[in-house]
């Protein structure tokens, strides 16, 4: 980051107004960008649909924080039975008012006529293109802009949370020239371009390696050099097992800023973070099962356990772990009613495995592709990082953009 700008951002911490802002109600912004009421940038845009029983219509949905739309299965007039419906109209600024307030907001697009939506998803277009509505959307993802939608949004949790329309087209929104607007937006679009493709690139990877893993763990296809026959056997013969207790974990009061994980069963896995040293597992790695749920996990840190629903699994000599956490992932456990699965059904679960070398060599190739998808994670997770900041700069005036 630029000396000028980090100079910038202490002036405004510090309230003080940098050459080229100044000081209004809503904070300090640049000069040249004002505070606008959003019922003088916004419009109600709402066409009913008059309902016929025997046609069939697609209802739209709109994900929480700001992962846009999605469509229902299409149902007929008739399973409708009485609700409001509008029909979509394209380039609208919409939210669904029960999940405001998390975020739940898109812009409908071409793609979208001929859809429909309930009174819960009312549209805005813009006034006299006063503002630009990918750029609205980027907006309400700030704090400055949930803070808005969660004002607009009184009650408890939940359903008790639906957005007010009134008081939300009161709320003040600072807004760029319109031509500024687009341009950011635009920035903007171009980093979720890029992070898509990344995404679609770890699609592709995963696909790959669910491939290899099918041709790879059912002997299939062979790696060069290794031709003897492969035997069968019991994953208890192959892994033996450690039951947690609850004095492993004394503490309730879990901080990230330590450095063991905790460890739970099902699917928040790690619970939080200790500074405790008492009953911490080193001996990884483990394959990590959840009794209940059939989860397995690939554990080779180490780590406190916090659940009675895991066995902590250890590999016997002979066998490579990684193999067969692998070959693990091949297996479609059915959840049983009895208490200790592992020890009563699971461990009597059969695969087939070659020796260790060949066991080892499978290893390696499935790791390194495991190794790929986490670096592409990690690139992926600093694009996210690249576009926060981004939208910290841009949508506050701190770093402007020519146009």
């Amino acid at each position: 980051m630029k000396t000028e700008i980090k100079q910038r951002i202490e002036q405004i911490r510090h309230g003080n107004v940098p050459e080229g802002y100044k000081k209004t109600k809503a904070g300090i912004i640049s000069s040249d960008w004002d505070v606008y009421m959003l019922g003088d940038c916004l419009s109600r845009v709402e066409r009913p649909v008059e309902v016929k029983s025997k046609e069939l219509y697609t209802q739209i949905g709109i994900r929480s924080h700001g992962k846009g739309l999605f469509y229902k299965e299409p149902v007929t007039g008739a399973a409708l039975g009485n609700k409001s419906v509008f029909w979509i109209e394209p380039d609208c600024f919409i939210l669904n008012i029960v999940f405001a307030w998390e975020q739940a907001i898109g812009k409908t697009t071409q793609s979208e006529v001929g859809m429909i939506g309930s009174h819960r998803f009312p549209m805005y277009r813009s006034v006299n293109g006063r503002v630009d509505i990918d750029y609205l959307i980027s907006y309400f993802l700030t704090k400055r802009g949930t803070d808005i939608l969660e004002a607009a949004s009184p009650g408890g949790a939940g359903r008790n949370k639906t957005l007010g329309q009134d008081g939300f087209l009161k709320s003040k929104i600072v807004l760029p020239p319109i031509d500024e607007q687009k341009k950011i937006a635009k920035i903007l679009t171009t980093q979720d371009k890029i992070i898509e493709l990344k995404q679609k690139l770890i699609a592709e990877k995963q696909r790959q390696k669910k491939y290899l893993m099918q041709q790879l763990l059912t002997g299939k296809k062979r790696l060069p050099g290794f031709n003897k026959a492969w035997g069968t056997v019991e994953l208890g013969e192959i892994f033996d097992y450690i039951q947690p207790t609850a004095y492993l974990v004394k503490t309730t009061d879990y901080d990230n800023a330590y450095k063991t994980p905790v460890l739970t069963a099902g699917k928040t896995f790690i619970l939080g973070y200790t500074d405790e040293t008492q009953g911490v597992f080193t001996e990884v790695p483990v394959v990590i099962f959840d009794d209940f749920t059939t989860a397995t996990k690939y554990v080779d840190f180490p780590f406190k356990a916090k659940s009675s629903a895991m066995k902590i699994l250890t590999i016997k000599d002979g066998f490579s772990i990684f193999f067969s956490y692998e070959a693990m992932q091949l297996i479609k456990f059915t959840v049983g009613g009895h208490e200790r699965h592992w020890i009563s059904k699971y461990s009597f679960i059969t695969i087939d495995i070659p020796e260790i070398e060949e066991q080892n060599a499978i290893a390696k190739v499935l790791s390194t592709a495991d190794r790929e998808l986490d670096l592409l994670r990690q690139d992926i997770e600093q694009e996210k990082q690249k576009k926060k900041a981004l939208m910290q700069l841009l949508l506050t005036g701190i770093v402007r953009v020519s146009v």
